[in-house]
């Protein structure tokens, strides 16, 4: 009988084919003591499972090096990168060994005992993205259970499998699709699942920015996540429909919906065979309005394929990922520096807007928050020190971040954004850092170039004090993400409120139009970098309030170029201004 799951769509298309289950090796961990005379022998076969976990990431590493870009995305290898840290962290180990010599836990209970506490402190941190990271500490564990169990990699291609007569429903001349259904899937796993036979994936966890999410949209693979019990409840050579425009997951569907989801895989083929048409012609709309479309990146190796997908430039640089999983050892200024570098080479002489660093002091980027975090310090995280907040209290460490980023800015066009500015006094403090970094570079006789100077409005109170904004920078971007958080109340990973959860809100576009209304008066240059940038839904809508400049993943600048070009903004100005007077907004979102 057909039923469907409901999950978060993070990457369009559909897949259709059978079922591929993978189990999470966590389960079935035995739990039991073990003789002081055994510690050591348990040690030792934690030591075999970490140093086995490594070898298999380092090999695929070395494959990942030997394909192209389309076949492994740079955020596969950063992710892989971040795994090889986890693993070489010495802090999880000796933790881990204290389990183990002191309460005597069998190995396998004593890593999953860690990685409980750690996966609370992870659950308590106020950024979304890094908040996800959780994930890779949960995977590089399981790899290392795989291994002390003798199991291989839950992801392998799969079989092939015989035909039926619903097989004719797709294509009688190739095989039959297979699609994978996990509880969650590292970027090690997403490496074979990419060479392998599978179609796509839905997997129980995950929300928009987690790993998976990222590498789905990067590869254009469909994909559903946070399908809560769908390795439950699908069974192995199932047939599944992944609706990733919808965040759907069809089981075992009737011949029809097999035929009509059939067609609209082909149209879907069809659409993205025309819109690969359109990489190379400007983003003009049809009364002559040229729209900067810019695309969002994580990693330095992010930028080549940035400008594959015709980006005019780079938005938004997301620097937090450089520091992800350092567990007390930040990268120096020497490492940021040839990071970003690396970054404004890949744009070809694009302009790359990198965002300093946006942590909180409750992440476990240093040892002070392994043993002695206290997990009650931070009552609501979400409003604590974080971004602006936490670099303003560590002056060495934001002052290294300047610095690099100036450097950087002597290869190219460099535009530095401040995360979560609120008050006056902070934008003085910032201001007055980035002088003292020139000053420190001038004293040293470095080489630093000039750097335009941003905001990000994600607070409604930086939202209603644009004018004081505008004294201080060149150009301000809307974090919409953040924006609709704070000014709703709504906490974007608790799953009872998500529905709550509304960019189509009077209270928000009155925020988003009336910034960049201010931002047009004063001349200054004004973007979205949220999800709402690369979404289709809301095109129209932010270039009738007047938005010249989108920033956005690059699989979605094509599709937003699409509907740049058939828009008149003329037209669409009067229209947006109904909407922004409408009780539910939502409902006029179709000019």
């Amino acid at each position: 009988m057909s039923f469907a799951i409901h999950g978060l769509a993070v990457a369009r298309g559909v897949a259709i084919g059978r079922a591929v289950l993978v189990a999470s090796s966590r389960m079935d961990v035995a739990h039991y003591f073990v003789d002081a005379s055994q510690v050591e022998s348990e040690i030792d076969r934690l030591r075999q499972g970490r140093d086995a976990a490594f070898g298999e990431i380092q090999r695929l590493q070395r494959t990942v090096s030997q394909m192209n870009a389309n076949e492994a995305p740079a955020e596969l290898t950063a992710l892989l990168d971040v795994h090889l840290m986890l693993l070489q962290d010495e802090s999880l180990t000796r933790d881990v060994k204290h389990w183990i010599s002191e309460r005597l836990y069998n190995a396998e209970w004593a890593l999953t005992t860690q990685l409980e506490i750690l996966a609370r402190q992870f659950d308590e941190m106020e950024d979304e993205y890094l908040r996800e990271r959780k994930a890779d500490l949960e995977q590089v564990v399981e790899r290392v259970l795989r291994h002390m169990k003798g199991m291989a990699s839950p992801v392998n291609p799969g079989r092939k499998r015989p035909r039926t007569q619903q097989d004719l429903l797709l294509d009688d001349t190739v095989d039959v699709p297979l699609v994978l259904i996990a509880h969650d899937l590292s970027p090690a796993d997403m490496l074979q699942f990419k060479q392998s036979v599978f179609a796509g994936f839905v997997t129980d966890v995950g929300g928009k920015t987690s790993h998976t999410a990222i590498v789905a949209r990067s590869m254009d693979i469909p994909a559903v996540v946070g399908a809560r019990s769908a390795s439950q409840l699908v069974r192995q050579d199932d047939w599944v429909i992944i609706d990733g425009d919808a965040g759907v997951v069809i089981v075992d569907p009737s011949p029809i919906l097999l035929a009509e989801y059939g067609f609209k895989q082909r149209q879907a083929e069809l659409e993205r065979e025309r819109l690969q048409r359109l990489q190379r012609t400007p983003a003009v709309t049809l009364d002559g309005e040229r729209i900067e479309l810019l695309a969002n990146i994580e990693m330095p190796e992010d930028a080549p394929h940035a400008v594959r997908a015709g980006a005019v430039g780079v938005g938004l640089f997301r620097s937090e990922f450089l520091f992800m999983g350092r567990r007390g050892h930040l990268p120096d200024e020497e490492e940021q520096y040839s990071a970003y570098r690396r970054a404004v080479e890949g744009m070809q002489g694009l302009p790359v807007t990198i965002r300093t660093v946006d942590i909180g002091a409750d992440k476990p980027l240093d040892a002070r928050h392994d043993k002695d975090h206290n997990q009650d310090a931070h009552l609501n995280p979400a409003l604590g020190l974080r971004a602006i907040r936490w670099s303003l209290a560590d002056p060495a460490m934001f002052l290294n971040q300047l610095r690099a980023i100036l450097r950087a800015a002597a290869h190219g066009q460099v535009h530095l954004l401040v995360p979560m500015l609120a008050h006056g006094n902070e934008i003085r403090q910032t201001l007055a850092l980035i002088d003292q970094a020139r000053t420190e570079l001038d004293r040293r006789g470095t080489v630093y170039g000039p750097v335009k100077l941003g905001a990000m409005i994600e607070v409604p109170a930086a939202a209603l004090s644009v004018p004081l904004f505008l004294r201080y920078f060149d150009f301000l971007s809307i974090g919409t993400n953040d924006l609709i958080q704070y000014t709703l109340a709504i906490d974007r990973a608790d799953e009872s409120v998500a529905h709550l959860y509304d960019p189509t809100h009077p209270a928000i576009l009155r925020l988003v139009a009336d910034t960049i209304a201010q931002c047009r008066a004063a001349g200054k240059l004004v973007s979205v970098c949220g999800e709402m940038a690369g979404d289709v839904a809301f095109t129209r809508l932010l270039l009738g309030l007047g938005l010249r400049s989108f920033s956005m993943h690059p699989a979605q600048i094509l599709a937003v170029k699409q509907e740049v070009l058939r828009s008149d903004t003329q037209r669409l100005s009067g229209w947006a201004q109904q909407v922004l007077q409408a009780e539910e907004p939502a409902a006029l979102l179709s000019p």
